[in-house]
């Protein structure tokens, strides 16, 4: 983990810096909002920033908003000082802790705001067979392509990929290909130069200039648009790059591994995406298994969440039953990885019994594996719009008569109900783009329909 503090050394903050200086975090100081903001625009990253009080937070958080740069900010002051804390959550800040820092606290604050999660729960023999393969490329310079479906586990892939490498001391920097808008995309990946667009500020090192000597992550690459397609391209196999407004190329030294949960062959064929970067990225591919496919490690995951949200919850760890195993087994998990990860937050949350009783285990009925190869015999809905579970599991004859909005519409709001309102979790799963999802989603709350508040 990457950590900024902004704030006098000399003050009790720097303790907090010393905390996670032994939990093996690289500890960058600024003295100020001013300091810091520059450091960010020439590629000094960090995962969270650390900042006193007394600095101004509210111009940090407008600054970071404005410029498009990601990094949950927390506030530090001495004491209790209930009024500071308030000013500085009202100021944007995530969370406030109180100095001197107390180090369990420091810990749960990082790994709340940060969500890294690198666990790599693999003892299926589909799963083992991909991580020896993993284990064998990962201290190459190899470019890698990791495949799969929607909530496989890609990202903590790549970043198991990216410890195991010779550049592990170096960054990891992901970026989503599909939540960024295309006119933005170029910036993020290459920077830009001051006054080169409507907004840019200062100069700005991208995230091929931040991961130097480390590893940079496409997520679903296979969002980009053709035009930048070209440009990635080149930087791949020239190791420069061109910021926007640049005259200059700028030399890089990353790892590239990209993710994609479509059959890129597909989409070469459909002209969606160049052959030749495919080639490119494609130098070693890991294809993830789906969830079903990898069964042996259901309840050893579903352990494991319910274990981590009983944490950060506060609440008592409990055991699974045997009822509750059972009905995990034999759901289908469409939604991979993702949906057991909320599946389990939910359980671990509704609990009344010492174990996690099966009535706690919230799922889509139709999706069970029992019955998804069987014909269907529940009652129509008198709405006359069944689930799109329902309708995958009775086969196309259920869609019969119904309209393809209506399908794409129940789809939408199970997947989004799964996610606990989560949207960026939702778009992963529905395969779309989160502006897809929102703009959906506005279309209909605008019909009347009751749309879950955002959680992402």
């Amino acid at each position: 983990m990457r950590l900024m503090i902004v704030g006098k050394l000399e003050s009790k903050i720097s303790e907090a810096g010393k905390i996670a200086l032994k939990r093996g975090a690289k500890i960058v100081h600024c003295e100020d909002v001013e300091q810091a903001l520059g450091a960010l625009r020439v590629g000094k990253g960090a995962d969270v920033i650390m900042i006193d009080v007394k600095q101004d937070i509210k111009t940090l958080v407008a600054s970071l908003d404005a410029e498009r740069i990601h990094i949950p900010v927390v506030a530090c002051g001495i004491g209790t000082d209930t009024a500071s804390a308030v000013n500085a959550i009202k100021a944007g800040a995530k969370e406030y802790v109180p100095l001197p820092p107390d180090e369990k606290l420091i810990a749960a604050v990082f790994e709340a705001v940060t969500q890294e999660d690198d666990d790599m729960i693999a003892g299926d023999p589909a799963m083992q067979k991909v991580l020896k393969l993993a284990d064998q490329i990962a201290p190459s310079e190899a470019t890698v392509l990791i495949t799969g479906e929607s909530g496989t586990g890609k990202e903590v892939m790549s970043r198991y990929i990216h410890k195991k490498s010779k550049r592990k001391e170096g960054p990891f920097i992901a970026l989503n290909c599909a939540a960024i808008p295309e006119n933005l995309l170029e910036s993020e990946l290459f920077g830009h130069e001051k006054g080169a667009f409507t907004g840019a500020v200062a100069r700005r090192v991208g995230k091929f200039e931040e991961a130097t000597g480390g590893t940079l992550l496409l997520d679903e690459v296979s969002e980009m648009h053709p035009l930048l397609q070209a440009k990635l391209l080149r930087a791949i196999q020239e190791r420069v790059i061109d910021r926007v407004g640049g005259k200059e190329p700028v030399k890089i030294d990353v790892r590239i591994i990209a993710t994609s949960n479509r059959n890129l062959e597909d989409s070469v064929k459909k002209g969606e995406f160049r052959e030749d970067l495919y080639f490119r990225l494609n130098v070693v591919n890991l294809k993830l298994p789906a969830l079903r496919e990898r069964p042996s490690d259901i309840l050893p995951l579903s352990q494991f969440f319910a274990d981590k949200y009983a944490e950060a919850n506060g609440v008592a760890k409990k055991k699974i039953s045997k009822e509750a195993e059972e009905k995990l087994i034999a759901y289908n998990w469409r939604g991979n990885i993702r949906e057991l990860e909320n599946t389990m937050h939910r359980a671990i949350l509704i609990s009344i019994e010492d174990e996690i009783e099966a009535d706690a285990i919230h799922l889509n009925e139709a999706m069970r594996s029992s019955e998804a190869s069987a014909p269907a015999t529940s009652a129509p809905d008198p709405s006359g719009v069944s689930s799109a579970g329902d309708q995958a599991a009775q086969g196309g004859d259920a869609m019969v008569g119904k309209t393809v909005a209506d399908v794409e519409k129940n789809l939408i709001l199970n997947t989004l109900d799964h996610c606990l309102g989560n949207r960026t979790q939702a778009a992963k799963i529905l395969g779309i783009s989160i502006r897809t999802l929102r703009n959906k989603l506005n279309q209909y709350q605008d019909e009347g329909m009751n749309i879950p508040a955002s959680q992402s």
